[in-house]
Order: C-alpha cells, then sequence, then structure tokens
C-alpha cells in the first residue's frame, strides 16, 4: 500500500493538532471533563479552594450595619446565602418559597444553633423597609433567617462577582439574574454552591457541616 501524499500527511497533522489542542482546552475548561458548563466547572472550584467572604458592608433590615465576615462567622453557624431583590415575581418567589420550608425544617430539626439562613438583596432600591417588608412576607424568623441589602455599588458588585452571581437590567426596574444556593462555613468561607432547584440538598449539607464541626 502507497503512503499518503506529504500535502496530506500534513493536513492529518494539522487536524490532529487542532483536535488535541481542542480536548486540552475543553479538559482545563471543564475541570479535567468533570463539568462540561463554565458554571459546573466554578462550583467544583469553590468545592475544591473554599473563597473568604470579600470585605462588603450589609444593611440590615432593622437598619443597622455589619461587615460580611463578621455577620457569617458571628455565632459559628452554617450559613445559606441567597441573592434576591424584593420586587421580583419569578425565580426570587420560588427561592423564598423554598427558604420558609428551610425555614421549618431547621426549626423542627433543633437545628437553629447550627444553621442558618441569610439572604441578601442586589438592588440599590431595597432599603431597610423594603426588606422588612420583604421579610414580613416571607414570615421570616430573625433569629433564623436574616435579610440584608449591599449599599455600596462596588461593595456590591464585589460580592455578587465573588458569589457568581450574575445580574442584568431588564425592562420596567427588574433584573435578568442566576440563583443559587451558597454553604457558607463557620469561618466565612464559600465552600460549596448548589442550583436553586436543590433545596433540600443545601439544606442537607449545611447541616452535615454542622454536625461534623466543618
Amino acid at each position: 500500500m502507497s503512503s499518503p501524499p506529504s500535502s496530506s500527511r500534513a493536513t492529518l497533522c494539522a487536524v490532529l493538532a487542532v483536535a488535541l489542542a481542542g480536548s486540552g482546552a475543553l479538559y482545563q475548561g471543564s475541570s479535567g471533563f468533570r463539568a462540561i458548563s463554565t458554571e459546573g466547572a466554578r462550583r467544583i472550584a469553590v468545592a475544591e479552594r473554599p473563597i473568604p467572604a470579600p470585605p462588603v458592608r450589609l444593611a440590615g433590615a432593622d437598619g443597622r450595619t455589619i461587615l460580611l465576615a463578621d455577620e457569617l462567622a458571628r455565632d459559628g453557624r452554617i450559613a445559606l446565602v441567597t441573592f434576591i431583590y424584593a420586587r421580583c415575581q419569578s425565580v426570587c418567589r420560588v427561592v423564598g418559597t423554598e427558604l420558609q420550608q428551610m425555614q421549618a425544617r431547621i426549626q423542627a430539626r433543633g437545628a437553629g444553633d447550627r444553621v442558618r439562613l441569610v439572604t441578601i438583596s442586589f438592588d440599590p432600591r431595597d432599603d431597610a423597609r423594603a426588606l422588612a417588608d420583604h421579610g414580613r412576607m416571607m414570615q421570616a424568623d430573625p433569629g433564623a433567617w436574616r435579610l440584608y441589602g449591599v449599599p455600596d455599588d462596588g461593595e456590591r458588585q464585589a460580592l455578587l462577582d465573588a458569589f457568581g452571581v450574575i445580574v442584568v437590567p431588564a425592562p420596567l426596574g427588574e433584573f435578568e439574574h442566576n440563583a443559587a444556593f451558597h454553604v457558607v462555613d463557620r469561618s466565612g468561607r464559600l465552600v460549596r454552591i448548589l442550583d436553586y432547584t436543590e433545596a433540600g440538598a443545601a439544606l442537607d449539607d449545611a447541616l452535615a457541616r454542622a454536625a461534623d464541626g466543618a
């Protein structure tokens, strides 16, 4: 059998080189083929290398301000952090319903001293009154579930970037945004991210970390 002409061999080598380069890029971009999507890869990266909370000042529904790191590490509880805006009529309502059920489960299991809920608004219009009204609507017990805003624009964006929350302004003063449950350990580090459809798994993860002393 005759050998392929040199031009064909060159073409074949070029195709193989491109394929190998593409595979390498996919391997790197998917954390070794473990996640095809960028979001999946980011969640794996967070689980392997927890992210400390950025220096952000929170403003609570009670009108007081506190550093995020201090709030997350103030009492030794594992925190489940979510991001919403009070006017949201879509995914935030789904997340709110899940948080209500989480709060009930935490209280029913007597786990309020180990796990708590923290919800942060990314809407600069959500002042203390709006947060308080939203908390009442959600029947949030301040001992188990606290709501905050972030008054400073730069700090707010830094927080969203750190937690991987994408917010895009939409018509009529609304926002398009992703949603997830962010598990934060006792030292204030983001250690796991679960989709907003995985509320049960998120709470189980938080309870397990609390039981293990993680």
